[in-house]
């Protein structure tokens, strides 16, 4: 290696300072000058507004004086006039003598001094008078006060008149009038011309002070450039040959250090060395070199060894641990011995391996398929997941277009724009087919990322892939169940009624009828009751069977609750001509049903009703429909019968039942009995469902499902609504306050009751009304509710969350699912319906769609209560699916709060046949 020769020995430091100290006290002293000269144009500008301001307002102040002396005769006003006028004129004798034509400085002087201006600022003002009088805005200043001489020289003449007014016994008002008219005449002349010259003065003096600033500066300006050619000259002739080693230094990408060979101390180190061991020049040298390598350095004690080379761990200034490769030599530095160290720092080198490992680790070991491929979009790596997925292994699928074996979901291939989008935005994602090494086709979800070069191109594209089979199949499934009625297959009522009011729409433009049959099955109940409610269920699945294969085209089959279906009919499209399908409905469900081994009996009870004649949309056909076949089932049953206006009669006793509803909070008629809800696994009670009950005083005990809706029918559901929850607070409270255990309580609520802008509030009050924990209990809304009242639901149950009150999912399942309701906050548990249960353990598609409901509850973390359980292998099933809390007859009938009190007390459920026979409600 080359030697490093010493520096030659430069020019003693006095000699090449010299130039520069000389330079900047020329450049001082200058800028001395140019201020004072500055100051005393300041101080002439000072004096001359000094002066010329005491003109202004003598001149100003005499019209005044003198117009108060024609107004009242005042003589004090006279003299003040006259002393004012005394310095106007003296002003005006100084500026006529210095601004003619012959200046006389000596007389200006004098005449200056008598309107009492300050005396150090008459030589200046003097001054101004004499060199700037042309000078821009004081030469518009001088003209403005010129120019009002004639008017002020009229007022001399006005006052000897005014004083032989007022030296009469009694002066002529008009005559003075006259001459304070004139005197306003002359101050509208002279005052614009006096705010001229005051504003102009004011003007020029801004003016004078821009042009001495920007003077000072240029002169400043031009001394620095002259001092700067000195300093450039002097500051080359001290770099020399230490810009020349220094620039060999801190130019290497190399930390280079310089060290002693005797100390081992630090001598020199370059700009790379400072940034790798942390520090400036100054604090590094002098250091111990080897002290910045805890696991030691290797060493030149071998005279025949001129270098040694080692991969080091260096540790600088902070906790930062660099690994480093150094290389040590011997060197000469002037007389001095010295070790040359190189140092090339290894760390990012060594995490970017490191970095690239793991990522070829984390790439070979992700669940996704994931492909790489070239700017041409050619493969050149991927993952063990993509071998699985496509079929192909990488070393087949290297150098195949990244879109060879994808198409859209019709066939054709990947459109061009979607490569344009991954070109522009960077990325794209979206369904596509994908094809197998075996040929077999697949739904797959494709996510496409654009890597980019130093130019902004597409350097590299990454395909990240998935079968979605699976998820599309549970998804088509999802989407079944939310239009369709688990049991039956028809459409559910949410999906009729949307269906319905679709074609209506389309029957009314083309001017068509239409037919709305309501079909209720006879004496299903004591089938239900005698067999059991899987055994109906199965009956239920044959009707829905024989409906479904009588209906084609347009015409739709719905199942809207229980027993009870409707049909759309649009051909035939007329009564008449449908009347002969209603027949041949109730013939073909007279026939014989044949359910496990056992044949059943059926008939129906059909109302009909008629598009537009008895109404033009599906809520008011169906009411219709409805009201005529309750009066098939008054009359005869397994009949039908057509909708007529005559049929509203029937609707008396319901008037005459919502009479008596509105009267019965207020009587007192309203109870609350309890469904008890058990932990599945230890079969402990963790909870209860209130239940509303009403026991008319004539009428004894009357069902929720017949005066329910009338309560909705006549806006009495708030009302009902807000009793239930009071009463159910007050009942926790009296819980808590007797010692017993908490006890989550869930209420039913309506959909129009929810709705209500108050309800969060009026339960907020209930709760603080009666001190009882939000967390005791629970609101129970079915989804169809929660659907029906849109966005406000998001606010209303947010408001819910807020207060630490948690809401429940009824009939999950059985009517309109949109599972985007399930990620609102508020929402904790679902309920599995019992039409679900019925069919457990044997039936398969209730099986299926129980486990389902339970998984997706798991999986968004929420609470799981299955309902109607009654039968010991519906239980095992339901634990074995992961259900662990649940409600139903298999327990406990609905009991009375005392009956629950004591069931509390003793922590403990009855046995299996239920409660005692005086503490139990029916359900």
């Amino acid at each position: 290696m080359r030697k490093i020769d010493p520096d030659p020995r430069p020019l003693p430091l006095e000699q090449q300072l010299r130039p520069l100290l000389v330079s900047m006290i020329a450049i001082v002293m200058l800028v001395l000058l140019l201020t004072w000269f500055a100051l005393q144009v300041q101080v002439a500008v000072a004096g001359f507004l000094n002066g010329e301001s005491i003109w202004s307002k003598a001149q100003k102040q005499a019209i005044i004086e003198l117009y108060a002396y024609a107004t009242h005769g005042d003589a004090r006003n006279l003299r003040g006039y006259q002393d004012n006028m005394r310095v106007v004129m003296a002003d005006r004798a100084g500026r006529d003598a210095v601004a003619g034509a012959h200046p006389q400085p000596a007389l200006a002087r004098r005449a200056f001094a008598s309107t009492g201006a300050l005396p150090q600022s008459i030589p200046l003002l003097v001054f101004a008078m004499q060199h700037l009088a042309a000078a821009p805005y004081i030469s518009t200043a001088l003209r403005s006060w010129r120019a009002s001489d004639p008017a002020m020289d009229e007022l001399p003449g006005i006052a000897q008149h005014l004083q032989a007014l007022y030296a009469q016994p009694h002066p002529s008002p008009i005559e003075t009038s006259v001459e304070a008219a004139r005197i306003l005449r002359i101050n509208a002349t002279v005052a614009p011309l006096a705010d001229t010259f005051s504003r102009s003065i004011a003007l020029g003096a801004a003016w004078l002070a821009r042009v001495l600033f920007w003077s000072m500066c240029s002169a400043t300006l031009l001394m620095l450039a002259i001092w700067l050619y000195f300093a450039r000259r002097t500051l080359r002739a001290l770099r020399g040959s230490e810009s020349r080693y220094r620039t060999l230094l801190d130019g290497a990408h190399d930390a280079i250090a310089v060290v002693d060979a005797g100390s081992g101390r630090i001598l020199e180190i370059n700009q790379a060395a400072e940034h790798m061991i942390g520090g400036s020049r100054q604090q590094i040298s002098g250091r111990l070199f080897a002290s910045l390598f805890p696991e030691g350095l290797p060493r030149l004690d071998d005279a025949a060894a001129p270098s040694a080379h080692a991969d080091v761990a260096l540790a600088g200034n902070g906790d930062r641990v660099r690994h480093v490769a150094i290389s040590l030599s011997r060197n000469q530095w002037g007389e001095r011995a010295v070790q040359l160290a190189i140092m090339r720092d290894m760390t990012e080198r060594l995490r970017m391996e490191e970095d690239r490992r793991v990522a070829a680790e984390a790439l070979a070991n992700i669940a996704e398929g994931v492909l790489i491929a070239d700017a041409e979009r050619r493969i050149i790596s991927g993952n063990a997941a993509a071998e699985a997925l496509t079929g192909y292994s990488v070393s087949e699928l290297i150098g195949t277009p990244l879109d060879a074996l994808r198409s859209q979901s019709t066939g054709a291939a990947l459109d061009v724009a979607l490569w344009q989008e991954v070109a522009y935005v960077g990325h794209w994602q979206g369904r596509v087919q994908s094809r197998r090494k075996d040929g077999r086709t697949y739904p797959e979800r494709l996510s496409l990322s654009a890597i980019r070069a130093s130019d902004g191109t597409p350097h590299r594209y990454v395909a990240v892939f998935d079968d979605i089979s699976e998820s599309e199949a549970y998804q088509r499934q999802l989407e079944h169940l939310a239009l369709h009625d688990p049991l039956t297959g028809l459409l559910n009522r949410a999906a009729f009624e949307q269906e319905a009011a679709r074609l209506l729409i389309d029957m009314r433009r083309h001017g068509r009828g239409a037919v709305m049959l309501f079909l209720d099955l006879d004496g299903f109940k004591a089938v239900n009751d005698s067999y059991g409610h899987a055994f109906g269920d199965q009956l239920l699945q044959q009707v829905g069977q024989r409906l479904q294969n009588q209906i084609a085209g347009q015409n739709r089959a719905g199942r809207i609750g229980g027993d009870e279906f409707t049909l759309l009919l649009f051909d035939p499209g007329s009564r008449d001509e449908a009347l002969p399908v209603v027949r041949k409905l109730l013939l073909l469900l007279s026939e014989p049903f044949h359910v496990l081994e056992h044949e059943i009996f059926l008939s129906a009870s059909i109302g009909v009703s008629s598009f537009p004649e008895d109404g033009d949309d599906p809520a008011t056909l169906i009411a219709n429909a409805d009201a005529a076949m309750y009066s098939v089932k008054a009359d005869e049953r397994n009949s039908y019968r057509v909708y007529t206006k005559v049929m509203q009669a029937s609707t008396r006793t319901r008037l005459t039942l919502a009479g008596e509803l509105r009267q019965a909070i207020a009587r007192g008629e309203f109870h609350l009995v309890y469904q008890p809800s058990l932990d599945l696994r230890t079969r402990k009670l963790i909870a209860v469902e209130a239940l509303l009950r009403w026991q008319h005083p004539e009428r004894g005990e009357i069902s929720p499902a017949e005066f329910i809706p009338l309560a909705e029918s006549l806006g009495m559901v708030r009302a009902v609504g807000a009793w239930v929850i009071d009463a159910a607070c007050r009942q926790i409270r009296a819980w808590l306050d007797a010692g017993l255990p908490m006890l989550r309580v869930a209420v039913n609520i309506s959909a129009s009751h929810l709705r209500h802008l108050q309800f969060v509030e009026d339960l907020r009050t209930t709760l603080q009304q009666h001190r009882c924990p939000p967390e005791a209990l629970m609101i129970e809304l079915t989804e169809s509710a929660i659907l029906h009242i849109g966005e406000r639901s998001r606010h209303t149950l947010a408001a819910l969350h807020e207060l630490g009150i948690g809401v429940a999912v009824d009939d999950f399942g059985t009517g309109y699912s949109s599972l985007a309701y399930l990620k609102l906050p508020a929402i904790r548990t679902i309920k599995v319906d019992q039409s679900f249960v019925n069919g457990l353990p044997d039936d398969a598609n209730d099986a299926a769609i129980t486990r389902a409901i339970l998984a997706l509850a798991q999986s968004l973390g929420l609470e799981a209560i299955a309902e109607g359980i009654e039968t010991e292998p519906q239980l095992a099933f339901l634990l074995a699916a992961g259900c662990l809390e649940g409600q139903g007859y298999l327990f406990a009938r609905p009991l009375l709060p005392d009956a629950i009190a004591a069931l509390l007390a003793e922590s403990r459920m009855p046995p299996t046949s239920g409660a005692a026979p005086n503490a139990a409600m029916p359900g």
